[in-house]
């Protein structure tokens, strides 16, 4: 091994210099100040006035001056330089004041000492365990060198070779976005390749999807495919207190890439520094618009054929600053999507492998039942069911538990300690039937595949689980229909068995409205309106919030419309249970006396 580097002793010497000024100025101004703060000035005159009036009461003589005190105020001090004066002792004497003669000498040794070696050795003592201190807490910096003078430097983690050992093979469901990977791969590893047709690859690469679909993961299996060094940093990490340590970062970083080429760099959440920059006249230059103006200077004059890619994640796309995405710098936009069917169970299958499965488990039922869940998930939900066979007491994972913790993961654990009362869980058990009634009698619904009354964890005091047999990416007008006269389902069946209503359907009548909101605003599928857009989708992948884009007058008229579809279906499911309502109270009944009933016996039962 190499001799380590020294730290740089600079720093600790101006640090000596600086307190050595200050100590200087102390005993120069600061300490005399003090002395004479409470101690006012007279004239020798003056002071035997007061001692002929008998005010003084006591009094200090030394060769300089004459300190005496106020009888009527023994706190004030009082000094007057002194005078060649034989009766003094004399005036002292009738004036019945208290005297004495004080040596003023010091040992001028123990004066430098108390003056300037003690303080020296204090602050001494200081400055070594403020060191330490940050050596311990913040050890070396990404750059090496002092901690204590590492402000700057980028603190990017780098992961060398032999430590990345993710490969494409361990990410699964997103085959378009490792293809679209691969090409950088390759030209890290053949780069002359690329070189000999004119061609350059990109500098940079964009990844972009919804959280947990496995952006960091993807950018983690490059460097390992490609085996070079990987600088990791988030775009918080750039944020700092004092104006300028963002854009000094950034010059870091680029810099330790180039050393270090070729390599990768990995951004993630790149949308911390990279939002667009404000354009009104009152815009300011604040601390994060010189961290981002630093990036994309740097991008523009980084030379992309010494085999240094950037790499970047975000789940906010919409709010990146247009400069950051144009060519020559973030040239290539991977969009990192939720799994499709496939692509769930080629997940489930890879966690899978880490733990004990039943040889029977079917894991495409798990992908069907899971429609809708990200990479992040998938891994929670593997993890879960292992979680609930060792509950259980067995050493493998069965189907079972795969499907409880799909459950664990949409609505929470089973709140055992919370007991209905006997109306409240024939009220629940009615509400549950009648979702599953309206959707079984309609012809574009997913089939029903469990209906329980078990409250969770969520708040949930029961719910009712269809499954698509595939996945869907389009939605008619028709199916959406059917979906809000779903959800309304419940709320009809309490209304046509108990006369009343309860807050039970709080949540059906949000994700109703919702829908019929959306199918007016976004889709233009109601006649009124026709194709207009009337809204704006904001964040599509952090929940998708939508802004209405109309006049006071036109929102007016969607909300309208909105009431009256609603009402539509709600009024179309109450018919589905009128004419089935021998059916609604054989179900309502079984579910009662089971709390959880299966969609092959819901069939059964509605189809005798």
């Amino acid at each position: 091994m190499g001799n380590a580097k020294q730290p740089d002793k600079k720093p600790f010497i101006a640090y000596v210099i600086g307190v050595i000024v200050i100590m200087l100025l102390l005993n120069t101004f600061l300490v005399p100040a003090i002395v004479r703060r409470n101690i006012k000035e007279v004239d020798y005159s003056t002071f035997l006035n007061m001692v002929a009036n008998k005010q003084v009461e006591a009094v200090q003589l030394d060769s300089d001056y004459i300190t005496f005190t106020d009888r009527s105020s023994p706190s004030n001090f009082y000094r007057t330089a002194t005078f060649e004066d034989p009766q003094l002792v004399e005036r002292l004497e009738k004036a019945d004041c208290t005297f004495g003669r004080v040596v003023t000498e010091t040992n001028p040794i123990l004066a430098f000492i108390l003056s300037w070696v003690l303080p020296l050795v204090f602050f001494y003592g200081i400055g070594i365990f403020l060191s330490r201190r940050l050596m311990s807490n913040m050890g070396e910096g990404f750059g090496g060198g002092n901690p204590m003078m590492s402000f700057g430097k980028s603190g990017a983690k780098k992961y060398v070779p032999s430590t990345t050992s993710i490969k494409f093979q361990d990410v699964a469901g997103e085959e378009e976005a490792k293809q679209l990977l691969q090409e950088l791969v390759l030209y890290l590893h053949d780069p002359q390749k690329y070189a000999d047709i004119g061609a350059s690859c990109p500098k940079g690469a964009l990844l972009v999807g919804p959280p947990g679909t496995g952006k960091t993961l993807l950018a983690k299996a490059v460097a390992g495919e490609a085996e070079v060094p990987f600088f990791s940093i988030a775009g918080s990490e750039f944020v700092e207190m004092f104006v300028g340590m963002g854009a000094s970062k950034v010059r870091d970083l680029f810099s330790q890439a180039e050393k270090n080429a070729p390599c990768i760099v990995f951004i993630d959440e790149i949308d911390t520094i990279g939002k667009k920059r404000d354009s009104g006249a009152l815009s300011t230059n604040d601390e994060r618009e010189q961290t981002l103006n630093q990036l994309l200077t740097e991008m523009d004059g980084f030379d992309g054929s010494k085999g240094v890619i950037i790499l970047a994640a975000t789940n906010r796309p919409d709010v990146l600053d247009p400069a950051l995405l144009r060519p020559g710098r973030f040239d290539r936009r991977i969009p990192v999507e939720l799994p499709d069917l496939q692509g769930r169970i080629d997940i489930l299958k890879v966690h899978a492998k880490k733990i004990r499965v039943a040889y029977n488990v079917n894991f495409e039922t798990i992908a069907k039942t899971a429609a809708g869940a990200s990479g992040a998930d998938l891994a929670n939900i593997v993890n879960e069911a292992a979680l609930r066979a060792v509950r259980m007491g067995r050493k493998v994972v069965n189907q079972e538990d795969l499907q409880e913790s799909i459950e664990v993961v949409i609505a929470g654990y089973q709140k055992k300690t919370r007991v209905l009362s006997e109306k409240e869980k024939l009220i629940v058990a009615y509400h549950e039937i009648g979702h599953a009634l309206v959707a079984a009698k309609q012809s574009n619904s997913a089939p029903v595949q469990k209906i329980t009354i078990i409250p969770r964890t969520s708040g949930a005091l029961g719910y009712t689980l269809q499954v698509d047999e595939g996945d869907k990416y389009l939605m008619s007008k028709t199916e959406i229909l059917e979906k809000i006269a779903t959800f309304t389902g419940g709320r009809c069946a309490e209304e046509l068995i108990f006369g009343s209503i309860t807050t039970g359907a709080s949540n059906d009548i949000e994700q109703a409205t919702r829908l019929a909101r959306a199918m007016i605003t976004q889709y233009g599928m109601d006649d009124d309106f026709g194709m207009v857009a009337l809204s704006t989708q904001n964040n599509i992948y952090l929940g998708g919030d939508s802004t209405l884009a109309c006049s006071p007058e036109t929102a007016k008229l969607i909300d309208d419309t909105v009431v009256r579809v609603v009402r539509e279906q709600h009024d179309k499911a109450k018919k589905i249970l009128e004419d089935n309502i021998g059916k609604l109270h054989q179900l309502a009944k079984y579910l009662y006396e089971n709390e959880t009933i299966t969609g092959e016996e819901f069939m059964s039962i509605l189809e005798k």
